[in-house]
């Protein structure tokens, strides 16, 4: 028997990816992305969005079923977006209705996208079986998710686990910190203030490559600014840690790449604030499945 394929499609503030999902191999084909940027401004995200949509139901006539990551807060029925940061024309629009009555006979699956993702590296991830882990993206902004026992924690309404939006340093919340943008005005201010040798440009233009790049090479400023994002991410995850008890915490996102230089400030805070109880077992590690995270947890909302 030939094994399920779904559409998935990860919507991001940065770009729209959408593939089609083998179930079994977590292959995905017809891979296409779009520029989230221009579909907005259009201001007819929806109909640009189902187009890219109908293209590749025409070349897929077998799929039957769409999974759909959205980054931010959704209805409790998961049919309606309420509060997309990234795409404010999505909020309160009856996406799920929309999509049904435009491809009758198509099923529409609407999530989190950092829950998506983290359900993703449940179901494709092949030593994943952790039934218990705290999931955080670090992208455009920064998302998170859990599961416990096997599932996606929704808390009371739906919406649980949104640590980008803990109060944070600045009097900001951690993603107004973090998120990428927040990242690279961090650094260019940074780099103003620093008359000692470095590889990063004095004239605005860092970016997040070029960050890890530096600190890759030891780059004293770059490494220093990484590892104050490590404490200011850290202290979100004490929190989480805490009210969840959950040792497992797995880091994914765009932003991941800095892993490696961001986790002494994010170890630091941790070794500060939890008592030995967490720290038993505790393990903070990079996740899987990368880029394709969000698109693979997309299709697998599909999954029955």
């Amino acid at each position: 028997m030939a094994s399920e394929q779904y559409l998935g499609i990860d919507v991001g503030g940065t770009n729209v990816k959408m593939g089609i999902v083998d179930a079994q191999s977590g292959t995905i084909s017809n891979f296409y992305s779009h520029d989230t940027n221009s579909w907005r401004e259009s201001g007819h995200f929806m109909e640009r969005f189902g187009d890219a949509i109908a293209l590749q139901l025409h070349d897929n006539k077998h799929i039957t079923r769409v999974g759909i990551g959205l980054p931010g807060m959704i209805n409790r029925e998961r049919t309606i977006p309420l509060e997309i940061t990234a795409i404010p024309l999505l909020n309160g629009v009856p996406m799920v209705e929309i999509l049904s009555t435009r491809f009758p006979g198509v099923q529409f699956f609407l999530e989190n996208d950092a829950n998506a993702a983290a359900l993703g590296e449940f179901y494709f991830v092949d030593d994943m079986n952790d039934e218990n882990y705290i999931f955080i993206t670090l992208g455009t902004g920064v998302g998170g998710a859990a599961i416990i026992d096997k599932k996606v924690f929704k808390g009371g309404d739906g919406n649980a686990m949104e640590p980008g939006h803990l109060p944070s340093r600045n009097g900001r919340v951690l993603e107004r910190n973090i998120g990428k943008k927040e990242l690279l005005d961090l650094a260019n201010e940074r780099r103003a203030q620093y008359n000692r040798p470095t590889r990063l440009p004095a004239d605005g233009s860092i970016s997040t490559t070029g960050l890890v790049a530096a600190a890759a090479e030891n780059d004293e400023l770059a490494m220093q600014i990484l590892d104050e994002v490590g404490e200011m991410l850290g202290e979100g995850l004490v929190s989480l840690i805490r009210i969840l008890d959950i040792r497992k915490i797995l880091i994914g996102g765009g932003l991941s790449a800095s892993f490696d230089y961001i986790m002494p400030g994010v170890t630091r805070q941790l070794e500060y604030w939890l008592t030995p109880y967490y720290k038993d077992g505790l393990e903070v590690k990079r996740a899987t499945l990368g880029n394709d995270a969000g698109l693979l947890g997309a299709a697998s909302l599909c999954f029955d």
